[in-house]
């Protein structure tokens, strides 16, 4: 098709972004009808004011902190898992009968590739070591079959937990064959929902679309944001509507600890009227480079740590808390009509944010050039810009060794947010559930295994002859619990209380083993 006779070319010149053409003459025919094919679904002016906007806003923002204009999450909003422990069972039980009833689905971020991992293919199918050597998705898929039985079992009624799964373009074929291929872990398949997040080209800063091919364009996925605009596209909200659901948990794929469709988050946030929530942990070293929820100018959103000067990073409350301390691990709560207002509403008023790049382009010779310091930008809404949108907002502080350990980075020495990182998480984790449940550890020699790390100087020997780690990163009981068997921590005594077990302990559907090294 040529572009002159189709419009095409009109249509890319009234933008200004005719040289995208430029090595049209070049190509095959197929790569001139893939070109075409990217061309023709794009809306050129659209992506012309998405730029003017990001430009003009990053350029507003970048050198002025927020810090006078923060206040801190006020306590009426917050519920905690430690400050509230006496109403935990009644918020559990609330967002187990919602999901007893069908109401409550999970929405499952997961568009990101395991690059930094070392891997092409994307995160959720990584395997971090576990004695099991299940992937990310299927932790997550068993707990959803886990928690969609207990309801059952407490209100006698059969349910489910409708999983909506938002891949890119470049993770979706791949995670949707991954899932048959494993037949979708024992779920409905009918029950799972893949979508896919909108792309946008990558930008010059004069605002030229970059070309990373001759006849290929730079493109990026819009951010985690990206996900109310593809609700609406894909037809993804009235599928919800259709299924009766009100309440959904949305999360990020990386975290391995995550509690899908917690019941007690659920409950919490319904209790309370929200139609929007969080789930936080708590930030306790000033320099951690997280987000936190707060007020800015009265309305919630996520400060990134770059926007406040150390000063305010540092100030910590009468308790000797920092003051702005809740985390945000891109764990939420929404309510169906607030998603909906959001989508049909609000979505077209959010900004992009700017992502300065190192973005790899042809230059006018058609030679491949992979620049050193950055020469355009990604532009990307993100999940939490939403916030300050919700009329009742509320937010959930979690233990955050029982429930964020993010899988971001290839294993290196004391690495962070690593394969390894994350396996340790889970083991010590399950070690402690078996604990509460009664059960013990026993080392080679028959001895119990301490529930508490000895107190000894560093690096010195104990009675038994044991070394005490100088920096206490101790390696966590090789242990590891199905949740299959359980969701999070319940259930256990029955197969543990008043035993001993040396590691590696494996407890799944077909009992409690012990896994003996060497094969022996």
């Amino acid at each position: 098709m040529d572009p002159n006779t189709s419009g095409l070319a009109q249509r890319l010149a009234d933008s200004g972004q005719s040289h995208l053409l430029q090595f049209w003459e070049e190509l095959s025919p197929k790569e001139q009808a893939d070109l075409t094919q990217d061309l023709e679904g794009m809306d050129f002016l659209e992506i012309n004011g998405f730029f003017k906007n990001a430009m003009e806003t990053s350029g507003s923002s970048k050198q002025e902190k927020i810090d006078a204009r923060m206040e801190p999450v006020p306590r009426e909003v917050l519920g905690s898992v430690t400050r509230d422990r006496d109403s935990l069972k009644d918020w559990e039980l609330v967002g187990l009968h919602c999901v007893s009833q069908s109401k409550v689905a999970a929405l499952l971020l997961a568009g990101g590739q395991g690059t930094r991992l070392g891997v092409s293919y994307p995160k959720g199918m990584y395997d971090v070591g576990l004695p099991s050597h299940k992937t990310l998705f299927q932790i997550q898929a068993e707990r959803i079959l886990k928690l969609q039985q207990l309801a059952e079992q407490k209100h006698k009624t059969k349910c489910h937990i409708p999983w909506y799964i938002m891949t890119s373009g470049r993770t979706m074929e791949s995670t949707k064959e991954f899932f048959s291929r494993h037949n979708y872990f024992g779920l409905d398949k009918n029950n799972v929902i893949f979508f896919q997040q909108g792309m946008l080209p990558a930008m010059d800063y004069s605002g030229k679309i970059i070309l990373e091919g001759k006849g290929k364009l730079s493109m990026a996925p819009d951010g985690n944001g990206g996900l109310y605009r593809a609700l609406g596209s894909q037809g993804i909200l009235e599928d919800m509507e259709r299924r009766g659901i009100e309440f959904i948990h949305v999360y990020c794929v990386d975290n391995i600890l995550v509690k899908v469709a917690d019941p007690a988050f659920v409950g919490f946030c319904v209790e309370k009227g929200a139609d929007c929530g969080a789930k936080v942990v708590e930030k306790t070293n000033p320099t951690e480079a997280v987000g936190v929820v707060c007020k800015v100018d009265g309305l919630y959103q996520v400060v990134e740590y770059s926007e406040i000067t150390l000063a305010t990073a540092e100030e910590r409350s009468g308790d000797g808390r920092l003051m702005f301390n809740a985390g945000n691990v891109a764990n939420h709560f929404f309510s169906f009509s607030f998603l909906r207002d959001i989508v049909q509403k609000y979505e077209p008023k959010l900004q992009h944010h700017v992502a300065q790049k190192k973005i790899p382009y042809v230059d006018a010779q058609g030679q491949l050039v992979k620049p050193d310091k950055p020469n355009g930008i990604k532009m990307e809404k993100f999940v939490f810009d939403i916030f300050q949108f919700a009329k009742t907002f509320v937010v959930y502080e979690v233990l955050r060794e029982d429930e964020f350990s993010p899988l971001k980075n290839a294993d290196t020495q004391d690495g962070k947010d690593t394969p390894t990182t994350a396996r340790h998480a889970l083991m010590s984790l399950h070690h402690r559930w078996v604990l509460n449940a009664g059960g013990h550890f026993i080392d080679e020699n028959g001895r119990r295994v301490p529930a508490i790390p000895r107190d000894g100087a560093a690096g010195s020997a104990t009675d038994d002859g044991s070394r005490n780690l100088k920096d206490g990163t101790d390696l966590p009981i090789k242990c590891e619990v199905s949740p299959l068997v359980s969701y999070g921590g319940e259930g256990l005594e029955e197969l543990v209380n008043g035993q001993e077990f040396q590691p590696t302990l494996m407890i799944d559907e077909h009992g409690v083993h012990e896994l003996v090294k060497n094969g022996v």
